[in-house]
């Protein structure tokens, strides 16, 4: 590993391609594939939880994401981004589901309704 204070005079300077991963998993590789999940909500009351997404590429593969700490808040009409990362870097992805939660035992489950969603790769922004 680099120290985050001095990775530039250790990763510039060398001659080959270096990629720098940011935001790190504990299971190897270690490395965390980041997107940007915006999404427009429908719902006409607020709705306040977590997303969580999960991606299938053409080939059957599937990985889900790791779980934001913070709770996001769902308005009508509003966009809400929110940063996810994976373990694992799907590139032809046929498939998106996500799960909504409020992380609440009691009470009435909600659902969340999507008028409009965006993922797009942050390590690869041309997908």
């Amino acid at each position: 590993g680099y120290y985050a204070d001095r990775w530039k005079k250790v990763l510039i300077p060398k001659s080959s391609p270096t990629k720098a991963y940011f935001d790190t998993s504990d299971q190897d590789p270690f490395c965390m594939y980041n997107y940007l999940l915006d999404i427009t909500t429908w719902n006409k009351s607020i709705r306040r939880g977590f997303i969580k997404v999960k991606v299938t590429d053409n080939a059957g593969n599937t990985v889900e994401s790791e779980m934001n700490s913070e709770a996001s808040t769902f308005q009508q009409y509003k966009r809400v981004k929110i940063l996810t990362g994976f373990y694992q870097d799907l590139d032809k992805i046929s498939k998106i589901s996500l799960t909504f939660s409020t992380k609440t035992l009691i009470g009435p489950k909600h659902k969340l309704r999507i008028l409009q969603m965006r993922l797009k790769s942050l390590n690869n922004p041309e997908r």
